[in-house]
């Protein structure tokens, strides 16, 4: 099953955006399952339902932590190449949908407002728009770790 098969699959067992795109790369490099989705589990909504930066476009941000990013003992360019690949990633998607706010992403409806909430799942906007957003930076991500 492809990555962006997984990413929807968990997406559509109530797990959220960030949780879904994190989890599939996480878990192919050695991280048990649970342990990835409670990592991102926070980042979900717009980091912690605030609907800032789309939790699709953060869950593809620590996948590619772990793929570039600095450890104990690396030289900076790791860090430095981690930020190319974040400013690659923001612009794919960008070009794709336009931003990553999650807010913005979402028809400018306010998860935290019942009337809004309401018109989300009346639109099924999780489902319809969402799913979209998890598999575009499921797939993004997979083309910046290839190179």
């Amino acid at each position: 099953m492809t990555k962006a098969k997984q990413a929807e699959a968990y997406f559509s067992n109530s797990f959220n955006c960030s949780q879904s795109v994190f989890t599939p790369f996480g878990t192919e490099l050695g991280i048990p399952e649970d342990h990835c989705l409670k990592a991102a589990c926070a980042f979900g909504g717009g980091m912690g339902r605030q609907q800032l930066t789309c939790g699709a476009v953060t869950g593809a941000m620590m996948a590619l932590g772990l793929h570039f990013g600095k450890a104990m003992g690396d030289d900076d360019a790791k860090k430095k190449e981690t930020y190319a690949k974040t400013l690659s990633l923001f612009s794919s998607f960008v070009a794709k949908h336009g931003t990553v706010n999650c807010r913005e992403l979402m028809n400018g409806l306010d998860m935290n407002d019942p009337e809004d909430m309401k018109k989300i799942e009346e639109l099924d906007l999780h489902r319809n728009l969402c799913t979209g957003y998890v598999m575009d930076a499921v797939e993004i991500t997979e083309e910046l770790i290839k190179g």
